[in-house]
């Protein structure tokens, strides 16, 4: 007997991937999901190709495993897709001893940290609308200057 499987929390639209053990402090980490959160997806790859930032090669791993579950096996278009949220978390936590002077030991801490990474579709056509409302408004005539351009 099995425990009941539990009803899935994303949206319809949203897929994630999770990264476990990664070997990179968790807030180190979360400098490189906060850089691409709220982001469109192609323009995070692009940002994460080109970042100095050790870690940001395995935080692309995950960008890349996440829109392969978007589009394999939620159907999601991928060109539509958003970084919803991206979130870090504490693992494992190597401790290692590091030898110093009269016979002493230093403690060394290798923290590992976990990555979650939620895309979302959100369609081109939302966008538009926002977009028409965007700009200068048009320059309201005076009443004095209308009258004398109607003359």
């Amino acid at each position: 007997m099995s425990k009941p499987s539990r009803e899935r929390g994303l949206g319809d639209n949203e897929a994630q991937a999770i990264g476990r053990m990664i070997r990179s402090s968790q807030y180190k980490l979360n400098l490189i999901a906060n850089m691409i959160a709220g982001k469109k997806v192609d323009r995070a790859i692009a940002d994460l190709t080109f970042s100095n930032k050790r870690v940001a090669n395995d935080v692309l791993k995950i960008l890349k495993s996440a829109v392969a579950n978007a589009e394999n096996n939620h159907n999601l278009d991928v060109d539509d897709l958003v970084v919803a949220k991206a979130w870090t978390g504490k693992d494992m936590v190597l401790k290692r001893f590091h030898a110093r002077g009269r016979g002493k030991g230093a403690r060394i801490l290798k923290p590992f940290s976990e990555l979650t990474i939620v895309v979302r579709e959100e369609k081109q056509e939302k966008k538009a609308k926002k977009a028409k409302g965007k700009g200068k408004p048009a320059a309201k005539k005076k009443p004095e200057a209308a009258k004398k351009e109607a003359a």
